[in-house]
């Protein structure tokens, strides 16, 4: 490999130059920016543990009210990108967000797609767009790019869900905004998309007419996963089992940033992930067990643990049960990767 000058090398009077008229020389840090055959990477392998952040979380409802606080999350950040940049991966903000009795977060529209991956608690729904959207453990809860959302705890006990949004790749594009709205009228018991969309391979034909591109499904129960997975471990008895999150109408994912999907470790099972070129998010709905990245400490996890791991790294997860199967939800990069073409 062939090595290249440093910045040190070059007189400091040529420097300053530099420096006046807003000028780096390329080639110092050439290797950095160009790395040969593996990039860069600093999210580390990390596991956020439930069990550790929730009595933090449950403390921030006392010591913050939702009317100082608009959304009470705590942000899971990785410390590879930096804690104040909160960011887990290159482009994946998450959050865990407490909602107490009776609370409602308030209306509002922002630039970045969300989606909430709900972890505890019974009896809220979030409103997106008019529709309400029932919240229950392990669901997916849609908010596409510019679409009105309130969340509200008519149940009894605090109700968390982990936020996913592709916050740091807008707020980097300089385009991350938000603006807050009137409450928004509720006159449906559930959202009108899961009426239209509760089965697969099924449309609805009563006066239909598309007028967006977003997924026309914004709530995807767990229990229709789980057992979509499990049906497909009955007629799998080996290779990976592993399903994707996609837009019902056009297969495509549900946001042009970020890919969502799922993953079933058999009992006992040991699996190991293709190489990808993207960073990944593991949500643990069920289960325990551990996660290695390229042979290196394994951390174990239980359910409601958040994980990280970085791209181009070879993924190993283990399930510790011998007679229980374990579940995950996944967020990662995949479909700017395919869109960038780098993936």
């Amino acid at each position: 490999m062939q090595s290249l000058g440093t910045l040190e090398e070059l007189p400091q009077e040529y420097r300053d130059n530099l420096t006046d008229l807003n000028l780096v020389p390329l080639w110092p840090s050439m290797r950095a920016l160009l790395p040969y055959k593996v990039p860069s990477r600093n999210t580390q392998t990390l596991n956020w543990r439930y069990e550790s952040v929730r009595p933090l979380l449950m403390e921030a409802g006392e010591l913050t009210p939702m009317e100082k606080a608009e959304r009470r999350v705590l942000v899971l950040a990785n410390p590879g990108h930096g804690l104040t940049n909160m960011q887990a991966t290159p482009s994946i903000y998450l959050g865990l967000q407490l909602i107490l009795p009776g609370e409602t977060a308030p209306n509002h529209r922002h630039t970045p797609n969300a989606v909430r991956i709900i972890v505890e608690g019974e009896g809220a729904y979030t409103t997106v767009d008019g529709e309400p959207c029932r919240m229950e453990r392990g669901d997916l809860i849609l908010t596409p790019s510019g679409k009105w959302h309130e969340h509200h705890h008519e149940g009894e006990g605090p109700i968390v869900w982990l936020d996913v949004l592709d916050l740091p790749l807008i707020y980097r594009l300089e385009g991350s905004w938000a603006i807050e709205g009137e409450p928004q009228p509720n006159s449906r018991a559930r959202d009108r998309s899961f009426a239209e969309y509760s089965a697969a391979g099924v449309v609805p034909n009563i006066g239909f007419k598309r007028e967006s591109t977003d997924s026309p499904l914004l709530r995807y129960p767990w229990s229709r996963t789980r057992a979509c997975l499990t049906e497909m471990a009955e007629h799998y008895a080996e290779g990976l089992l592993r399903i994707s999150y996609v837009n019902p109408e056009t297969g495509t994912s549900l946001f042009p940033s970020i890919g969502f999907g799922a993953i079933m470790l058999r009992p006992g099972e040991t699996a190991l992930l293709p190489r990808r070129t993207t960073a990944c998010v593991f949500h643990a709905v069920e289960g325990a067990g551990t996660l290695q990245v390229d042979a290196g400490e394994a951390l174990s996890w239980q359910a409601r643990d958040t994980l990280s791991a970085p791209g181009y790294s070879e993924i190993v997860l283990t399930n510790a049960s011998d007679s229980e199967p374990a579940f995950f939800i996944t967020a990662d990069e995949e479909p700017l990767h395919q869109y960038l073409g780098i993936f």
